[in-house]
């Protein structure tokens, strides 16, 4: 490997973890139980994805100081973590809110859609030996997922207590994935 290919420790540590993250996140996004609730099945699935996100964010606050960054990682833990208690308290009820076969079926035949596409986004994220960028080219993706499955829940009946929830989740993650992508522009970064 020559030294300009080479990746350097902590960079190898970085997506080592990360590689991870992304591997336990698609196990248990792809393998959650679903059931006749639209509201039920997309909390089990977005669980996982907002822990992912923590854990991420976690990970590069190991190697980062770059402060826009660490701010941008600090908020998605905090919003996360309240996001993952405030959809564990509402699951039980929001399970109780059934939705017919028919629509379950087409909700899930579009939700699938997006997570693969948003798995090969991260999976297939631009690497290079900046940590800061590496992290906002994985996040933009799992940010977009994120938004794009909340969008496309919401076109069905939920659970009351769900779609304000479902709203803060496009609001919140479509400003991350401004910011970021400001941010990787700024440093003069591709995505």
């Amino acid at each position: 490997m020559s030294h300009s290919n080479r990746i350097f420790p902590d960079m190898e540590a970085y997506l080592c973890a990360y590689r991870r993250i992304l591997e336990q996140m698609t196990e248990k996004m792809t393998c959650a139980r679903l059931s006749d609730s639209i509201s039920g099945n997309f909390i089990a699935q977005m669980i996982p994805h907002h822990r992912a996100a923590v854990e991420m964010s976690e990970n590069l606050l190991k190697y980062s100081c770059f402060e826009p960054l660490v701010r941008i990682a600090q908020n998605i833990i905090r919003t996360q973590k309240q996001g993952i208690a405030e959809m564990e308290r509402m699951l039980c009820d929001c399970r109780e809110k059934t939705n017919c076969p028919n629509e379950v079926c087409r909700y899930q035949d579009k939700i699938d859609c997006i997570i693969q596409t948003m798995f090969d986004g991260m999976n297939n994220a631009k690497t290079g030996n900046c940590i800061n960028a590496n992290f906002m080219r994985e996040m933009i993706p799992h940010h977009e997922g994120a938004v794009k499955m909340a969008k496309t829940a919401l076109q069905y009946d939920l659970c009351c207590a769900l779609v304000p929830v479902l709203e803060g989740i496009v609001k919140e993650q479509e400003e991350g994935i401004r910011e970021m992508e400001r941010l990787l522009m700024q440093c003069g970064c591709e995505r």
